[in-house]
Order: C-alpha cells, then structure tokens, then sequence
C-alpha cells in the first residue's frame, strides 16, 4: 500500500513543495528512507518510530519506504518528521483512508510524540497556497505564524496521538478544531526620537535626505558626538511597514529562528547593529550544513543596518558590501546551490576620524599622521562611492549639551520622508523593482534627473575639478533629485546639486587630488 503526503521545505529563503511517498511491503521489517536526503532526514525513521512507540501505538513488523520528491533537491531539516509518521499510520491500515491531498503537513517529532515547532512555517505555508493546497497541518506553536497567509485552513497539533485522533475519519477531521484567525494589523512601539539630539543639524538633515531617498549613510565624527545617537533614531523617521512589507521581513526572521514566539508578525522596521568583529558570511549571509543562514543584510532588510567604528570591520567584510549597496542582494553560489538573499536594506556606517576618536584636537589626539591615514583608508574608495552621502559630526558645545529647548522630532521628519517618498512612489509606478531614488538605475537617473542648461554647466565643472568617476556622478544625480523632492521642487536646482555635491567632501579629501596626509 502506498500513501502520499504533501509537505514542505526550504531552499534558500523559499519554500518548496515535497511529496512524501510512504509504502509498506512483506519483507524483514525495516525502514529506510531515500531522495536525496541529508543525515538530519534520513534520522527521521528512527525519531518517527520512537515517537509513535512512546505515544502506545504500535506498528506491525512490515518493510517501510520513504521517498521524497523532488530527488533533485537535496532536502534537510526536521521538517518531514510529521508527514512521514503521517504516511506510516495510514498505509498500516491504522486510520480511515480519505483524501489529504489539499493539506501539506509539516512539523518535527521528538522522541516523546511532542511535536516541535520549525523555522521558516510562513515561507513554506505560502508555497503550499501558491501550488494550490487549501490547507496546512503545523506544530501548534507555528499556528499564529501560518494563520498570516490568508485562505488557508490551518490545524494546529502538540502530540502524535493529536495527529491519530485528527486523521483517524473523515468525520474526526472535518470537525477537529481550527483556531480562529487573528486580526493582524501592523503596531508600532514607542522609538527613540530625534528631538533628544542637541545640535548636529547637518547629521540630522543628513538623516533625513537618506531616510526620504533610501540612500546610504557615513557619520564621520570626534567620539561622543552623537553619530550612534543619530543612526539608532532613523528608523524612526522610516515610514510604517506596510502588512506585506512587515510579511516579508517575517519571513527571514522566521527562517533564522529570530520571531518572537508571541508574535505572528514583525511590526518594527529592523534595526542591526553587529559588531565590528563579525564575519564575512554572517553579515552577507551564508550555508551551513545544506541550510540557508540569513547574514545581518537580509534581516535588515526593510530597515537600517548600522555598521559602527566602519574602519574596525574586517577588509574582507568591508568589501563584501560592494554589490549588495548597489544591487541590494547577495548571491551565494555553493555547492549544494545558489542562494540570493535580500539586501534592501538602508545602511548606515558611523566612523571615527582616528584610531583614539579624538582628532583633529590635539591635546587630546596623539595619533601619527601614518595611523590616521591607515586607519581611515581602510574604507576603501569603492565603498565610499557607494555610499551616497558623507558627513561629519561636529563637536557638541557646552551649551548646546546643556539645552533645554527640544529639537525637531521624528513625528515632523517622518512627515516630510512620508511625503517625498509618495512622490517618489508615483514617479516610478511604472518601472518595476524601482521605488526610490536610491534605487534608480542609468536609465532612469536620464529620465528622471535632467538638468538645466545652468545646472548641467555648473556640474561639468565640478565633474572635471574633482575627477569624479561615473558612479559618483550619478550618485550626485540621485541625491539632489530626493533633496528636490523634500522641497517638492519638480526640477532640479542649483541649490539642490550643490547641496549634494558638499556630501562628498569626506571622499574628496580622503582620496581627492589633495593627499590628507600632507595636512595633518
């Protein structure tokens, strides 16, 4: 006899569908299980036949096989523990045989018939309804998640002999019970706000015109000056998730385990801060044992990823970042496959102007030009032209620290975002895959980023005066088209280009024509 369940499992960020082919033969009593299949799959015979033994329901001595669909993806995880303990209660004649061919079944089983909760549930429960299943067979601790996708029948299980009674009959399947549905809505908590930062208008307007664009961000500045204050305060300023922004995001979140167990759904805009010490494949995203493993830019994705003391990550963490701040994903290539992650994140990085942070004052400062010099140029000139805007903080005066007089808030800031990113939204509702300024690609900077017989002088000048390359230039382009939408300008102006250009003086006297070293 031979049963089919349908189940699930993940490759890369996705899920796929599986089916489980289950079949008893005469033979010495034995189970195996083939179709391409890691160590954690092929253990699930043994785990699935404890279980159903501690949980007093006892098989009779037949050869069982198990075979999973596709042969050609290699499967692994716990994900297929339910369906094949499913699979063997039935073609053992132990339950009613009725259809199930509308439900994936997906869950692991310990050794005591508790059935544990897996990663990625909501990645593969979409798959289920994207193939056309009307319903999902889940651990009990994965419902809430599942019951995001809607039009599905959820069924929620904690034990084997849960799974027993659900599929025993028809009758016993049609009226196990469901949960209900729960009313999802996306909530936002209280954040920190930019009117706790005194002075720093520059870094602040900064924040603004990279938050309004989704461009990326460096805060140059002596320690103490408010570059962390400023990078923890943006997502604030951020517009509100949307549902299928905040489904996505909790998506990757469900994938690397890192939901909250009493939440269905992320409702904050992330917010990463790895330190300096991390490793390539951690931040870009990486494999480990056939399984997909999200870095730090997939689960910023949506929100800002904050790089502090940027010259103290590692160079080869530091240049990985090359294609995703411009592609905005990572693509993997290994053995078992090719993994592409989401990097549509917006990145923030803070530095110091020295190794000790107190530069240029030097009573405090007793760093050697050579180790200033070496310390910032390990921010390589690529990475610096791809980040769009670079600005320094100054230092907080005595009574700019002592002010009682509250800045701008983010409710004010978040306003303006609000209404140049609409702007931004109707200008590219066309092109897809291009929402934002940040996001446009040469074609779209010469529809959308025309100057004016003045303008276009003014930047052929600046153009050859500091040699810049083509990628700074339609940085440049980018920037000034956003600072034009904040002051709802449908052309670009002068003001607007020489705005953006004073974000690029870091680069200039890093790498310009003037070598820093000479004046320090």
């Amino acid at each position: 006899m031979l049963s089919k369940i349908y189940s699930g499992g993940l490759s890369g960020l996705s899920g796929y569908l599986v089916s489980v082919q289950v079949d008893e033969s005469g033979g010495l009593p034995r189970s195996i299980i083939v179709g391409n299949v890691s160590a954690s799959v092929r253990e699930a015979v043994e785990r699935c036949n404890v279980a159903l033994r501690n949980s007093d329901i006892f098989l009779p001595p037949k050869r069982v096989t198990i075979n999973l669909q596709p042969a050609d993806i290699r499967k692994d995880g716990t994900y297929f523990d339910l369906p094949i303990v499913t699979g063997m209660l039935r073609i053992l004649g132990i339950t009613e045989s009725f259809p199930l061919d509308a439900y994936g079944i997906v869950g692991e089983v310990g050794l005591d018939g508790q059935i544990r909760p897996v990663r990625g549930i909501l990645s593969i429960v979409s798959e289920f309804r994207k193939q056309g299943l009307t319903g999902a067979i889940v651990p009990a601790e994965n419902v809430r998640e599942a019951l995001v996708v809607e039009n599905m029948d959820i069924i929620g299980l904690s034990t084997v002999r849960e799974l027993l009674k659900l599929i025993s009959t028809s009758e016993h399947f049609k009226s196990f019970p469901r949960p209900a549905p729960e009313e999802l809505s996306v909530k936002e908590t209280a954040m920190l706000d930019f009117s706790d930062v005194q002075g720093q208008s520059v870094g602040i307007r900064a924040a603004l015109i990279a938050a309004a664009g989704k461009h990326n961000l460096l805060l140059s500045g002596m320690a103490g000056s408010g570059k962390t204050m400023i990078a923890k305060r943006i997502p604030g300023i951020l517009p509100p998730l949307t549902r299928d922004e905040s489904i996505e995001i909790s998506k990757i979140y469900s994938i690397a385990g890192l939901l909250p167990k009493d939440s269905a759904l992320l409702y904050q805009r992330p917010f990463r801060s790895p330190h300096h010490t991390i490793t390539t494949p951690a931040l870009t995203g990486g494999v480990q044992g056939g399984a997909v493993v999200p870095g730090e830019l997939a689960l910023s994705s949506g929100g800002v990823l904050f790089l502090d003391e940027l010259p103290l990550f590692s160079k080869s963490a530091i240049e990985a970042l090359r294609q995703p701040l411009e592609e905005r994903r990572v693509i993997i290539s290994r053995m078992q496959g090719t993994f592409t992650y989401p990097a549509d994140c917006l990145m923030v990085a803070a530095m110091n102007p020295c190794p000790c942070g107190f530069y240029p004052d030097r009573d405090r400062c007793h760093c050697t030009p050579g180790k200033i010099r070496a310390y910032q140029r390990g921010i390589s000139r690529p990475i610096l032209e791809r980040i769009d805007i670079c600005v320094e903080a100054s230092p907080v005066t005595f009574e700019q620290a002592e002010g009682r007089i509250p800045g701008v808030s983010s409710m004010e800031l978040r306003v303006k975002v609000q209404k140049a990113r609409e702007i931004q939204l109707k200008r590219f509702r066309e092109i897809p895959g291009i929402r934002y300024n940040g996001e446009m690609s040469i074609r779209e900077i010469h529809s959308f980023c025309s100057l004016g017989p003045q303008e276009s002088d003014y930047m052929k000048r600046i153009y050859e005066k500091r040699q810049m390359s083509v990628r700074v230039y339609h940085k440049v382009l980018k920037l000034a088209r956003t600072i034009a939408d904040l002051d709802d300008s449908p052309e670009i102006r002068m003001m607007h280009l020489a705005e953006a250009v004073s974000y690029r003086s870091f680069e200039d006297r890093l790498y310009g024509s003037g070598d820093m070293g000479g004046r320090l």
